[in-house]
């Protein structure tokens, strides 16, 4: 383990790192992640808005959400293998500067293209960052806890970015334009990449593998996630999930406004449910899998979103309704999001492809459910009208289900009393 310099009066924990650490990794890494949902869903409830001033059309607004989740996509394919080879602490700090800035600079933005770049740069660092704060957080987390902390990160993009972002979003655009919204957003970053710096340590393969259910340290190829059974069918369930959020993301605000009537205070407030739903989904359900296992969590929270998306659907102009309906599916889809990426991918794999499996899952998924489906869907809304896009994460979700049943679960819990090595894929020397 890297040592680092602390106070003569420090104490430190059985891992011999300070007393404190895992809460302080834990809290600065949330935060982190956090900052990547307001710099990602900031846009959102600003739709309406630059479609006005820039003259965007529904498709126009399915282009801009998928291009940065396919640079998000590709550049966590390729960063996850090198957080794995060369540390998480050098690929999360720059990362999370360099999205902190050109998010920031995405207010500068003067038409389609400009903002297509903006965002595309702005993907690519997030990109990097997503998979290894990911892990840095189960390293820096007892297995017992991969849920919960994990589930902590993941509560902070929807509960600032799809939370509290609309209701801000929405007010500050009655005194000040969409350009310095954007430009408010870079400083934060800044502060949370130098704390990072600070704060963040790497830990040994020998201690990383104790986070994994194959504990094995030894060294790996990157292709070599893909002989685990729970990786392809991860990156399938996180294509799902993804096709959900990222339609629901680009395309509901107009849906709200332009086909039930709503106005922008409503449509914020309803906005605000994915989030607060999202945070609460993604702190609590998680957690539960610590206890009773990952696939009992994950297909109660799709039953759970699936059913609200489809009372969505037939709402109407219902505000009461259409609120509690986001707010269960988007809580629900949290719930799966954090799972999938985190314990069902890093638990299944080597301590050494722990990053780069959460990377594949997370950049795959990104470039297919986040990149294509929103552009798919904005192309379904411009010819036949947005209430049919607003039908696409039901059958998102119908597949997803089937995929879940295929997973081999990971909990600690439930893998008590059996061989902790036994490996968790399929073919060859891994049988699933």
């Amino acid at each position: 383990m890297i040592p680092v310099v602390t106070n003569a009066n420090d104490t430190v924990d059985r891992s011999g790192r300070p007393k404190g650490y895992e809460w302080k990794a834990v809290t600065l890494l949330s935060l982190g992640l956090g900052l990547v949902g307001v710099d990602r869903f900031i846009i959102v409830p600003m739709m309406p808005v630059l479609a006005s001033d820039l003259g965007l059309d529904y498709q126009d607004l399915g282009i801009i959400t998928g291009a940065l989740a396919v640079a998000w996509g590709l550049s966590s394919l390729f960063t996850g293998n090198l957080s794995d080879r060369f540390g998480f602490k050098k690929i999360i700090v720059p990362a999370l500067f360099i999205f902190s800035l050109i998010a920031g600079f995405s207010g500068l933005a003067t038409g389609l293209a400009s903002l297509v770049l903006a965002r595309v740069l702005m993907g690519l660092a997030e990109g990097a960052f997503t998979p290894a704060s990911i892990i840095a957080t189960m390293d820096a987390s007892p297995p017992k806890r991969h849920g919960l902390n994990v589930g902590i990160q993941q509560t902070m993009p929807a509960l600032l970015g799809l939370g509290l972002a609309p209701l801000a979003v929405t007010q500050l655009l009655k005194v000040i334009s969409w350009p310095w919204i954007f430009l408010m957003v870079a400083i934060p970053g800044v502060v949370i990449a130098y704390l990072l710096h600070r704060v963040l340590q790497q830990s040994a393969p020998a201690e990383i593998a104790t986070h994994s259910a194959t504990h094995d340290a030894g060294t790996h190829r990157w292709y070599e996630v893909f002989a685990y059974r729970n990786v392809p069918l991860a990156i399938l369930c996180q294509l799902f999930w993804l096709t959900c959020i990222i339609v629901v993301a680009a395309l509901f605000p107009s849906y709200l406004v332009d086909y039930l009537h709503l106005n922008m205070d409503q449509m914020g407030l309803i906005l605000s449910s994915m989030g607060f739903g999202g945070a609460l989904g993604a702190l609590t359900l998680p957690a539960l899998s610590d206890r009773i296992g990952r696939k009992p969590v994950m297909l109660l929270s799709a039953v759970l979103a699936f059913g609200a998306f489809w009372i969505f659907g037939g709402a109407g102009a219902n505000v009461t309704v259409l609120f509690l309906c986001m707010m269960v599916a988007m809580g629900s889809l949290y719930a799966l999001l954090t799972l999938t990426v985190g314990p069902i991918t890093a638990e299944s794999v080597p301590a050494r492809l722990m990053a780069t499996g959460s990377g594949m899952v997370i950049g795959i998924g990104e470039i297919f459910g986040g990149g294509f489906a929103p552009a798919i869907a904005g192309t379904i809304a411009k010819h036949y009208g947005i209430e049919h896009a607003a039908a696409v994460p039901l059958y998102a979700l119908g597949l997803g289900i089937v995929v879940i049943l295929l997973l081999k679960e990971t909990a600690p819990i439930r893998l008590r009393g059996k061989t902790i090595a036994e490996p968790l894929a399929t073919g060859g020397a891994h049988v699933g």
